[in-house]
């Protein structure tokens, strides 16, 4: 595994991606996160790590801009919860959640995908011939439930059908 992407984060709040050798933006961080880049973001005078608090503030900004996907209730609830006995607890249920619902949500993802990528007329085409597969078991089932005559009831031939449990008599 490559090492994490290095950003410095200066006295005057500005970040530096050291690997472009530029200042970055908190939307450009946030695209690192979007494209699964592993990066940190350090204090350039003292080292300390520093990535927690700008994915926070990337959530901040994007809580306060257009739908919130927090609730004033579930802030709260999450703010009851630290100090309480059970904080680790809720910190792993959080997480185990959250890749819970993205697995599901990659796999719904890739089933529309895969239904878009297949051009409309073979779609129709498989459905149609599923469809018609179907309906010609049913058919025969039918047919065959119709040309077979019940048991006890004689046959062509003139010899009865044994009833269920017949051939263990003899």
């Amino acid at each position: 595994m490559s090492e994490p992407r290095i950003i410095k984060k200066y006295p005057n709040r500005r970040l530096y991606d050291t690997k472009v050798s530029r200042y970055v933006t908190l939307e450009d961080v946030r695209l690192l996160v979007l494209q699964e880049i592993s990066f940190q973001v350090r204090d350039a005078r003292t080292n300390e790590d520093l990535t927690r608090s700008i994915l926070l503030q990337i959530i901040m900004e994007r809580e306060a801009d257009g739908e919130p996907m927090f609730s004033e209730q579930v802030l709260e609830k999450i703010i009851r919860s630290y100090g309480d006995s059970l904080q680790g607890m809720m910190a792993s249920y959080l997480e185990r959640s959250l890749n819970l619902f993205i697995e599901q949500q990659t796999q719904v993802q890739d089933r529309m995908k895969t239904m878009m990528d297949n051009d409309p007329l073979s779609m129709m085409r498989e459905m149609t011939e599923r469809n018609l597969a179907i309906w010609q078991e049913m058919q025969d089932g039918l047919i065959r439930a119709a040309t077979t005559p019940p048991p006890g009831r004689p046959t062509r031939s003139g010899r009865k059908r044994p009833l269920p449990g017949d051939e263990d008599r003899d």
